[in-house]
Formats: structure tokens, sequence, C-alpha cells
């Protein structure tokens, strides 16, 4: 009898320290679970924030910490899925210096710009980020404990594309090139100012956004109603769809991937939306555009009609084309 008591104490004591082991670890959980991936915070994550989070980008080549890094500075044992929900959302509605938890962030890659999101996508993506376990790149964890590591970059996760549904893997050729551009274009800006990042528009984009297609083997083009370079016009096939995804936008709805197929190709289509950046030359001129901006504008672009934006409006679609 003292044997099955002696047992049952032992049982006990073991399952009493495993669960608390796993109340006190925010990081326990599993990704890969159906519930995970299905989450629909995981696409909102990667569609809203990869352009500057990646998990992907190395350690020297991003322009923001990865979302692994947010998750440790602001989730620990103590804190509740309300309190990082409400952090999160306070954050994004006013980003500043002096509220940031990531000060070594800050003077690595400067306060983010502000950027409308809807609060409920910013919901999602705080539940997803609390209750799973989120993708890092494989330098992080050195990283975060003072040590050296080395990123994996991009090309390595083009090969995963592959398997994802036509709309994913569209959407993904499109993130991927929105980085890259995204990366150098706010660098540029970070540097050497707007006027400068003007110029690396007017001569980079093209060669850039052809270099990923290269790697993704796919036609990649960014198209517009309003356009600064002619050669971005929209036909009229995408208008039609530039037009429907300013209404879904207008309703404070999450865009998705628009699939078009043929006998033998893939055309994915998905919005562009302006945030803080863009309106420096997007804006409405004198009062988000300012007057050496405007004027290197109508220098570079004489036929330009891609002014008068606000934050939060769609500037054109991604048009992606692949094989299938």
């Amino acid at each position: 009898m003292k044997n099955l008591i002696g047992l049952l104490i032992v049982v006990i004591s073991l399952i009493s320290c495993n669960s608390d082991k796993k109340k006190s670890d925010p990081y326990q959980n599993v990704q890969h679970t159906p519930k995970a991936i299905n989450h629909p915070g995981k696409k909102l994550m990667e569609t809203n924030c990869y352009l500057c989070h990646s998990a992907t980008a190395g350690e020297n080549d991003r322009i923001g910490p990865p979302m692994i890094a947010i998750k440790k500075h602001y989730i620990n044992s103590n804190t509740t899925k309300v309190e990082f929900t409400t952090a999160m959302q306070e954050w994004i509605k006013n980003p500043n210096e002096a509220d940031s938890k990531m000060p070594g962030s800050i003077k690595k890659y400067g306060v983010m710009p502000k950027q409308y999101f809807p609060e409920e996508t910013i919901a999602e993506i705080s539940e997803y980020m609390f209750d799973f376990e989120i993708d890092q790149p494989d330098w992080f964890e050195n990283h975060f404990n003072e040590e050296r590591g080395k990123g994996q970059g991009m090309k390595q996760s083009s090969s995963k594309f592959q398997d994802l549904s036509y709309g994913e893997r569209g959407l993904n050729y499109a993130l991927t090139t929105k980085a890259v551009l995204g990366k150098n274009l706010m660098g540029t800006i970070q540097k050497k100012g707007t006027l400068e990042a003007l110029d690396f528009c007017n001569v980079q984009a093209y060669p850039l956004t052809d270099s990923m297609a290269v790697v993704h083997n796919a036609n990649i083009k960014r198209v517009t109603d309003k356009p600064r370079n002619l050669n971005n016009k929209a036909n009229t096939e995408e208008l039609e769809y530039i037009n429907d995804f300013k209404q879904v936008i207008a309703n404070h709805q999450e865009p998705e991937p628009l699939v078009k197929e043929s006998d033998n190709v893939v055309k994915v289509y998905y919005p562009i939306t302006t945030n803080n950046m863009c309106l420096q030359c997007h804006g409405k001129p004198n009062e988000t555009i300012e007057a050496p901006t405007l004027t290197r504008i109508r220098s570079l672009y004489p036929m330009d009609k891609a002014i008068g934006y606000d934050i939060n409006e769609v500037r054109g679609i991604w048009s992606i084309t692949f094989d299938k």
C-alpha cells in the first residue's frame, strides 16, 4: 500500500512539473498542426508583415527584425493574449521610440513607418503569434543569445512555393519581389533621402523585378490605373481587377489572390496598397509630397498620374504569370 501511494505521488509530481513547464514557456506550441497552418493570422502575418519582418531574410540583409523577435520581446510567462494583442494594436496605431520594447531594433532599423491595418487583422495576427510557434531564421537563436549566426537568404524558400496552391504561389512570388524592392527602397530613403529614392525607382525597380522573375521562373509585373511610368499602365482586364480590389479595401476586407487559369498558364493578381512611406512620392502635393520631391517627379516623369493617394488605397496590382 505504501509503495502504491509513493508511486502515485511520483506520477502526480511528474504531471505537475510538466504542466508547470508548459505554462511557463510561451513558445511550447507546435506550429505545423492543421489548426496552426489554417489559422487566418498566419496568412495575414505573411502578407502584411513579411516585407520588413520576413523569416527568410539574412541577419544583415533585412529592414526590420523577424516576427519571432517581436514575439520574444513582447511575450513572457506572465503575458496574457489580451495584453499582447493590446500592445500590438497600440504599437501599430502609433509606432514610436519611447514605447518600443526593442531599443536594439530601433537603433538598427529605425522606427517602423506608420501604416493602416484593420484592428481585426492585427487581432488575428496577434492571436496566431501568441498561440503557435512561428517561423524563425536559422541565425536567430544564436543572435538572440548574443552570438553570431548566418541567414539563409530568400532563394532557399523559393523552392517551397512549388507545393502551394496557385493563389498562394503567385502571392509569394509577389511578396518576395515586394520585399526586395522594399528593402532597397527603404534603405535608400533612410541613407540618402526621398529624392535619391526617386532615382532608385527610375533606374533600379525594373531590373530588380526582372531578377526576381528569373528566380521564380515567372513573369512579374506591377500595373496601375494611374501610372508614373507608362510601362506600368494596366490593360482593360487589369483595370477591372484593380477596381474590384479597390472595393475590397474600401470595405475594410482582407484581399485574396485572384487566380485566372488557361490551358497551360496561371495568372495571379494581388493589390498594391499605400502606406505612409509611399505617400512621400505618391501622396498629395505640398502635404505629404514636399516641393523638391514634386519637382523631381515632374522632371523624371512628365506624364505622371501617380499622386493624390492617401493611406491604405489601391495603388495598383501585382500581375504574376507562370506555367502550370
